[in-house]
């Protein structure tokens, strides 16, 4: 082999992996957030999952993408291993189409598939006219650089070869074989690639099945090594995710490579058709099917077994991400989804401040003074640390929706941060009326108790229209009639403590403390009803209310 035929061996690999993660991407864009959606909603039976699997993997055809997207799911807490498990079995299965497709041959539409793709790229106004385009311009060239590949000036003149016709003949290594295709699926961080090689080996019957088929064990066993690597430093369930993916191809290596030794299952598969490019779609699509049928049953043995083998870390401090994995980037939805749940966490802490301060100051107690601190360095490291992933995420290319959300995120967490604020307030208020030996009257406390219970319901509601993502035209007139509540009850209360100033029930030191106590819970409701109004889309409603 000359060196014009190696360049052009790689410059038509070179087209052939740029095509397909041209259309990956393109796909992805157009469908990811859709096929996000439908994992988080129909993962809750493992065997449902196994068959979203199979449909998001065809659709998007990366299964290392599709595994992404679980990994983030499980850091999200949208769904258990055992689920996650039976969608990465799943996705073994769709990541064959590509197979199909080479193994169909469609090359002669290529040149019309780039004309059309290109045009639609360059010229197509709405974003999905775009990502159509990008869909079709990626295949185009995937098979344009296929058919390059496999011409007489690339590895067609390996049929002359005297030296690569010497080791075909001889080799019948299974531990090579299995070998070389895990050497060439981690060079190419991709096995529909790497499938897609052998394909066109096999159609110039210059790799026969015989040996072709232990390569594609080793390519699949291989295809975890992306993941791998995405998954050094990363958190515990995305490790459990990369592991579940090499067990069930590692289960696949078990099952066939003493049937591929010791039955006719070569000259089996042979039979279906004498195009080898065919049989090697059919020997893949075989040895990525029969293990997930034996798996499927034994979901929630294999989740059990990995969560044994890769276990929990002990970690020393609370200032971490719980949902977020910063590991795992290439996926913009699965990222933004993460970024809701550790929003949401957010939120709970910041109840629980708020009430820790609110029911100590009505019992005339600091009881709760250290975990009300703690738990406020905590808020400050979420909104600190949130803002900068928000930050690397809102750079990322997202779709509209993802990105409003984005935007709403950065406004709710300062909303979240400015209430852990008042609750840390209403702490130190109550330390200063118990250190200088004062008190409030009953009726002070009674109102303050009414006021501190209704923020808290808008609280509630609101982060709960925020986390759901809707806010009925209904429940947003009754979120602002709740917070003009607030304001009146607050008004009120105030009007109170000036009275009983004047009837000498309370002192006037106490009573500066008590009005700001009064100001800290009416600001919590502004800054909740902040919150409720993220939930919607047509903000112009309640600005009009």
């Amino acid at each position: 082999m000359s060196i014009v035929n190696i360049i052009n061996l790689v410059g038509g690999l070179g087209l052939f992996l740029f095509g397909m993660k041209y259309m990956s991407d393109g796909i992805n864009q157009a469908a990811g957030t859709k096929m996000k959606n439908l994992l988080e909603k129909l993962t809750r039976n493992p065997v449902k999952g196994f068959f979203l699997g199979v449909l998001v993997t065809a659709v998007i055809q990366s299964s290392s993408a599709a595994t992404v997207m679980v990994m983030g799911f499980l850091n999200a807490g949208i769904m258990d291993l055992a689920q996650a498990t039976g969608v990465i079995i799943g996705t073994n299965i769709g990541t064959t189409i590509t197979a199909v497709l080479i193994a169909i041959d469609v090359s002669a539409i290529a040149p019309l598939c780039i004309f059309v793709g290109t045009a639609l790229s360059l010229f197509g106004k709405k974003h999905n006219q775009k990502y159509a385009g990008q869909i079709i311009l990626g295949f185009g060239i995937l098979f344009f650089g296929l058919k390059y590949m496999s011409g007489d000036s690339a590895m067609g003149v390996l049929k002359t070869s005297t030296a690569f016709q010497s080791f075909i003949t001889k080799a019948n290594n299974p531990a090579l074989g299995i070998l070389i295709g895990i050497v060439i699926c981690s060079i190419l961080q991709s096995s529909s690639a790497a499938i897609g090689i052998l394909q066109v080996l096999a159609l110039q019957g210059i790799m026969p099945l015989s040996f072709s088929f232990y390569l594609i064990i080793g390519i699949n066993v291989g295809s975890v090594m992306p993941l791998l690597i995405s998954s050094i430093g990363a958190k515990t369930n995305a490790k459990r995710a990369v592991f579940i993916f090499f067990f069930v191809d590692f289960v696949g290596l078990l099952i066939f490579t003493p049937v591929a030794l010791f039955t006719p299952f070569i000259s089996w598969v042979e039979s279906f058709s004498a195009n080898g490019s065919v049989q090697v779609a059919t020997a893949h699509i075989i040895f990525k099917t029969v293990p997930a049928i034996v798996l499927i049953p034994f979901i929630r043995l294999v989740s059990r077994l990995t969560t044994k083998l890769i276990k929990n870390k002990e970690h020393e401090s609370e200032l971490r991400f719980q949902f977020i994995d910063k590991k795992i980037l290439s996926n913009p939805s699965v990222s933004v989804l993460q970024v809701g749940s550790e929003v949401e966490r957010m939120a709970k802490v910041v109840r629980k401040n708020l009430v820790l301060a609110c029911e100590d100051c009505i019992a005339s107690k600091v009881e709760h003074q250290r975990e009300i601190k703690d738990n406020e360095e905590l808020i400050n490291w979420l909104n600190h640390n949130i803002s900068d992933f928000l930050v690397t995420v809102s750079s990322m290319n997202l779709a509209a929706e993802s990105s409003e959300y984005v935007g709403k995120l950065f406004h709710v967490i300062t909303d979240l941060e400015r209430i852990g604020d008042h609750a840390i307030n209403i702490l130190e208020r109550t330390e200063t009326e118990l250190g200088n030996g004062l008190d409030f009257s009953e009726e002070g406390y009674k109102e303050f108790e009414k006021i501190y219970l209704k923020a808290l319901e808008l609280f509630d509601r609101a982060v709960g229209a925020f986390v759901n993502k809707t806010l009925p035209d209904d429940e947003a007139h009754q979120l602002h009639f709740l917070e003009d509540t607030i304001d009146a009850l607050t008004l009120q209360a105030q009007d109170n403590h000036v009275q009983r100033l004047r009837e000498k029930k309370c002192h006037t030191a106490s009573g500066v403390i008590y009005t700001k106590l009064l100001q800290d819970l009416e600001r919590v409701g502004d800054h909740s009803y902040n919150i409720a109004w993220a939930a919607r889309k047509d903000k112009a409603l309640i600005r009009q209310i």
